[in-house]
C-alpha cells in the first residue's frame, strides 16, 4: 500500500527533485534495476541516485520500511530501505553510502563491454513452447524484457522459431539463441512489456 511522504522525509524528496549540487547531489539516470524483496523480484525504473539514496518507479504496491536488494548490474548491487512511497514512486535510503560517481562510471564501462546483458529475473515456472512439430512444456529459469532461459529435453536446436506462451496467457514469438546440455536461451522478437516484469509473481506457478 502506498503511503504519503512523512514530513521527516520531505527534505529527501526535495533533494531528489531539485538535483542539488554538493556531496549528496542526485544524478538523474534512466535505467532498469533488478529489485529483490520479500521473496519477489522485479524490474523497476531508476529515476535518480545519490551517494545516500535513490528514487525508483514501479506500478506495484510498495510499503514504507521494506528492505530492497537493488542490482544495477550483475556486479553492482546495493541494499536499502524504502523511506517514502507515493503514486508509483518511492525513495530508498541506502544501508551504506556509495560513491555515486564511481558507480555510474562502472555501469557505463560494463554496458560498453562485450557480453553485457540486461538484468534477468529468476523464475521457476512452466511455459508452453509451440513449434511446427506441436506444443511442448518447458521450464523457465529466468526472464528479461528481451529473453528467457529455460530447461528442455534436447529437442530445441539453435535457430528454431517458436511461440512462447507464459503463465497468464502472455504470448511472444521467440528464437532459440543457444542450446546445450539441456539448457537454452530464447530471444524474444517482441520484448515483454517492462510493467509485466515489475513483479515476477505473475509468472510463477
Amino acid at each position: 500500500m502506498n503511503h504519503p511522504r512523512p514530513n521527516a522525509e520531505q527534505e529527501f524528496a526535495a533533494a531528489a527533485a531539485s538535483d542539488r549540487r554538493g556531496a549528496d547531489r542526485y544524478r538523474t539516470v534512466w535505467r532498469i534495476a533488478k529489485i529483490i524483496r520479500n521473496g519477489d523480484a522485479g524490474l523497476w525504473r531508476v529515476r535518480n541516485i545519490s551517494d545516500r539514496g535513490m528514487m525508483l518507479a514501479a506500478d506495484v504496491p510498495i510499503s514504507v520500511g521494506e528492505q530492497l536488494e537493488i542490482a544495477l548490474s550483475d556486479t553492482v548491487q546495493l541494499r536499502g530501505k524504502v523511506v517514502w512511497s507515493d503514486e508509483g514512486r518511492c525513495g530508498v535510503a541506502f544501508d551504506k553510502e556509495v560513491d555515486v560517481a564511481y558507480v555510474l562510471k562502472q555501469l557505463a564501462a560494463e554496458q560498453r563491454a562485450t557480453g553485457y546483458r540486461q538484468p534477468r529475473l529468476p523464475v521457476h515456472s512452466r511455459a508452453q513452447a509451440v513449434t511446427d512439430e506441436g506444443t511442448g512444456s518447458i521450464e523457465l529459469v529466468d526472464l528479461s524484457q528481451h529473453g528467457a532461459g529455460f530447461l528442455h529435453d534436447g529437442h530445441f536446436e539453435v535457430g528454431k522459431e517458436l511461440d512462447l506462451i507464459l503463465p497468464g496467457g502472455v504470448k511472444r514469438r521467440a528464437i532459440v539463441r543457444w542450446s546445450r546440455a539441456g539448457r537454452g536461451g530464447l530471444w524474444l522478437t517482441q520484448p515483454l512489456d517492462r510493467v509485466d516484469l515489475e513483479s515476477i509473481r505473475r509468472f510463477e506457478g
